[in-house]
């Protein structure tokens, strides 16, 4: 299944990808033991959210003794700017200025991510300058 034809997560398959990602592979149980931490769910809650992420093509599940190994199918990044290619291509397009604004404001970023963003600004106002030529 391409990226493009998964199915969006939902706010709990979010938080759950969060913690495979962070271990990179796990056994179900670990998973059911962190989630039940940080998250105060039950051990069948998690079990439905991985089959969910196993079906929805994030997550693969490879059998070992009387339990499964879950590992994550993409990197996170990768993962989280479908999310975001997605969010932009259904923002009205007088919100997107907005969106990517309130992005930046919530973000922990860095000075070298800050960096980074500022050359992009700068490289945009310069395309944005020749075309209005």
């Amino acid at each position: 299944m391409s990226e493009e034809e998964r199915k969006e997560l939902s706010r709990a398959e979010w938080k759950v990808m969060r913690i495979v990602w962070r271990l990179r592979k796990a056994m179900a149980r670990e998973i059911y033991t962190i989630a039940g931490e940080e998250h105060s769910w039950a051990a069948p809650t998690v079990k439905t959210l991985l089959r969910r992420l196993v079906e929805k093509g994030y997550l693969s599940a490879t059998p070992v003794g009387n339990g499964f190994v879950y590992r994550p199918t993409s990197p996170a990044l990768a993962t989280l700017q479908s999310a975001a290619d997605a969010l932009l291509m259904n923002a009205v397009d007088e919100a997107t200025g907005p969106l990517l604004v309130h992005m930046v404001e919530q973000s922990p970023l860095s000075e070298a991510d800050l960096d980074s963003l500022q050359k992009l600004i700068d490289a945009k106002k310069r395309s944005l300058k020749k075309r209005e030529r």
